[in-house]
């Protein structure tokens, strides 16, 4: 017959704790102690308080963010969480200083100090720089889709959701007559007991005052009189909850909420310079980064032109006239592909995207004597006039549509519309963006140039994983781009602080 060891809950035991013990050296939480103990100026979060000579004795700012960073690099990303891992976990309790924060004093801190962690985000990065974790010479940019504290419901244009109060509106009218309706039957009914029809009336009045409560939450978003949020073309959906954030689609599907722009050095996968912005496109904020990046890395290297020999990697994404001319304002080298390059790639000649490479303007050929283009199937395209191209402007070219219908290189050259004939169409911009889009994708081209964009997804994706993945940090848990850019330079500092766990170690042994 099986024998099983005893066990005896009851029994009393005396443990002895010593929380300057539970921080082991070359851990990550010894590496993030360090850094707030001995590297990091604070200061500016003393203007916060005003308990010098009355009130309570503050939490010091020090031991506030030890407790963040570390639980976000355990994937406690919420302050009620944190705020019991101060009372049950002794690596959390030796990070506290054995002192246990309110989950509001967490949650307050987070939200309110924007500004000071974004000051705290470049003390990391000097003292990752002091340990020669950053080179300086090539950079990848990207955004990473995360939701956030806010619902889809509760998404739509400005009409959607004007529409939404009125059917709720209506909604509450009906269940309100229904409501008397059904409780007038319930007195008449002698098969329920009185405690039955209670509930049954209870559980009516439940329901109306969920409705009433969704419609007071529509009309305090309506009290500021909020204006529809335009994008490049048509407007974009408001949210009550966060209207600052967006409905984006990410890898899991549509979710609510931001995408984190990052810039990576190459040399270790530091972030350097990192914002949030509330849409699915991030193309439009690259010269905002260029600045940030710029800004960051005089702070480090106290050069004046820290980007001057320097190369920033972009996807298609960022293609675009305005991004390049910015960059070339800033004298900031970028490699930026077009959405075409890879059809132009011999490498990819056995692909499909290879075989169904679109024509683009240079295989045209031009008649100067009648105005006119030659397609490679030898048809004419009619010059149709001068255009207005958003915020660029040109000719247009267009070929009959008989002449595209039956052509054998159709697939290569028309992008097929619902069941309209195809018809080739040709813009030929006036403006300089012609010029440096060309230019683009001539250096795009180069082999060595190919080879170096190879390098992109290597430097900028493994932040975004160790992020999301190793550190679970996959949401934002606030609401608004001031609070949840924060969140997200917290974010980046836990990646960048456990980039320096190895090496600061091999330099303590070297010392």
């Amino acid at each position: 017959m099986a024998r099983y060891k005893e066990t005896n809950i009851g029994q009393g035991q005396f443990i002895e704790v010593d929380l300057t013990r539970q921080i082991l050296p070359g851990s990550y939480e010894e590496t993030l102690q360090y850094l707030i103990d001995r590297k990091i100026d604070i200061s500016k979060f003393d203007a916060e308080y005003r308990n010098d000579e009355t009130g309570a004795p503050a939490i010091s700012p020090k031991v506030l963010l030890k407790i963040v960073l570390y639980c976000y690099s355990r994937g406690l990303i919420t302050s009620r969480p944190m705020a019991r891992a101060c009372t049950e976990n002794m690596t959390v309790k030796a990070m506290a200083e054995d002192i246990e924060p309110h989950f509001s004093v967490i949650a307050d801190f987070i939200s309110k100090n924007s500004e000071k962690i974004k000051d705290v985000f470049t003390q990391v990065l000097m003292y990752c720089s002091e340990l020669g974790l950053i080179k300086g010479d090539l950079f990848a940019i990207d955004g990473c889709k995360l939701p956030s504290n806010a619902s889809k419901e509760w998404s739509g244009t400005i009409d959607e959701l004007k529409k939404k109060k009125a059917d709720l509106a209506a909604l509450s009218g009906r269940l309100i007559e229904k409501h008397k309706k059904l409780d007038a039957e319930d007195k008449n009914n002698g098969e329920l007991s009185k405690e039955e029809r209670t509930a049954a009336k209870e559980q009516r009045k439940r329901h109306i005052e969920r409705i009433n409560k969704k419609m007071e939450y529509i009309d305090q978003f309506f009290v500021d009189d909020p204006q529809p949020r335009l994008g490049t073309r048509y407007e974009v959906q408001s949210n009550i909850t966060d209207n600052e954030s967006a409905k984006i689609k990410g890898p899991h599907g549509v979710i609510q909420g931001y995408n984190g722009i990052a810039v990576a050095d190459s040399a270790n996968q530091v972030i350097v310079a990192a914002d949030v912005v509330g849409s699915v496109h991030e193309g439009n904020v690259l010269p905002d980064m260029l600045d940030e990046l710029k800004g960051t890395m005089q702070t480090i290297t106290g050069k004046e032109e820290p980007l001057e020999n320097a190369t920033v990697l972009g996807d298609t994404g960022y293609f675009s006239e305005e991004n390049l001319e910015e960059a070339e304002a800033r004298n900031v080298d970028v490699l930026i592909p077009d959405q075409q390059f890879r059809k132009r790639d011999e490498s990819f000649q056995d692909q499909k995207c290879h075989e169904n490479r679109r024509y683009t303007k240079e295989d045209f050929t031009y008649n100067e004597n009648d105005n006119t283009y030659r397609c490679p199937a030898g048809k004419r395209l009619e010059h149709k006039g001068h255009v207005e191209l958003n915020s660029n402007s040109g000719e247009k070219y267009q070929a009959k549509s008989a002449d595209c219908k039956n052509c054998p290189l159709v697939k290569n050259c028309v992008v097929s519309k619902g069941g309209k004939h195809p018809m080739r169409t040709l813009y030929i911009s006036d403006s300089k963006g012609s010029n440096i889009l060309e230019d683009m994708r001539n250096k795009i081209d180069d082999p060595r140039n190919r080879e170096l964009y190879g390098r992109r997804m290597q430097i900028i994706e493994p932040c975004f994983a160790d992020i999301e993945y190793c550190k679970k940090m996959n949401r934002f848990s606030l609401r608004g781009k001031r609070k949840v850019t924060g969140q997200w330079l917290l974010f980046c500092m836990v990646h960048n602080i456990g980039k320096c766990v190895p090496k600061r170690a091999v330099s303590r042994r070297a010392g």
